[in-house]
C-alpha cells in the first residue's frame, strides 16, 4: 500500500530548529528550515545574521502514520494541528516559502486568518498582480500569502531586485515614487 507523503510542522522547543532539522535528517526525513538574514547592530557597524524566518518551526516531509515518531525527536513540542488533525501544508507554499527566502532579504510576517482565501481587489496603478500566491507588488514591496500557515511573507524590495537582476523581464516594470 502506498502511503502519502506530506509536509508537516513541527512546533519545537525555542532555538531548538536547527537540532531538530539534524535529527531528522540523520533518521532520512526530508525537512526544511527557512532562514533569512537580519541585520544585528553591533557596536559601531551592523552585522548579518542568519535566523528561522518561522520561530521554532520545522518543516518535515513525512506520512501521516510517522507523525507519532516525529513528535519524539528530541526537541520537538507537537505537531501543528488544524481542526483535530495534523495541519498539511501545500506543497506550492513550501516551494514559493523555498524561492521567497532564497531570492528576497529583509522578509517579515504578517498573521492572517488559517486556510482564509484572500484576494485584494483594489490598487494603485503603479501595482502589479499575479495570479496565485502572489498577492501584490507595491510601493517596493512584495507579498505572498500563505494560507495553510496562516501567514503573509512580506519583503522590502529594491526595484532592480523585484524580478532577480539574472531574470530577464518581459515588459517594462516601473514603482510609482512614494
Amino acid at each position: 500500500m502506498f502511503m502519502q507523503k506530506n509536509w508537516y510542522v513541527l512546533y519545537t522547543k525555542p532555538q531548538s530548529e536547527k537540532k531538530v532539522a539534524a535529527l531528522l535528517a540523520k533518521r532520512k526525513i526530508e525537512n526544511f528550515i527557512p532562514y533569512v538574514n537580519v541585520e544585528m547592530p553591533r557596536f559601531k557597524k551592523s552585522k548579518l545574521v542568519l535566523k528561522p524566518l518561522f520561530k521554532s518551526y520545522v518543516f518535515a516531509y513525512s506520512t501521516e502514520q510517522e507523525i507519532q515518531s516525529l513528535r519524539l525527536t528530541e526537541g520537538v513540542i507537537s505537531v501543528l494541528y488544524w481542526l483535530g488533525k495534523p495541519a498539511i501544508i501545500a506543497e506550492a507554499e513550501v516551494e514559493a516559502i523555498r524561492e521567497f527566502t532564497s531570492d528576497y532579504q529583509n522578509i517579515d510576517l504578517e498573521k492572517l486568518p488559517v486556510n482564509s482565501i484572500f484576494m485584494e481587489k483594489s490598487f494603485y496603478k503603479s501595482a502589479y498582480t499575479i495570479e496565485g500566491n502572489l498577492v501584490a507588488i507595491r510601493n517596493k514591496t512584495i507579498k505572498i500569502n500563505l494560507p495553510s500557515l496562516g501567514y503573509a511573507m512580506i519583503a522590502n524590495l529594491k526595484e532592480e531586485s523585484v524580478f532577480g537582476l539574472d531574470k530577464s523581464m518581459s515588459r517594462n516594470y516601473s514603482f510609482a515614487q512614494s
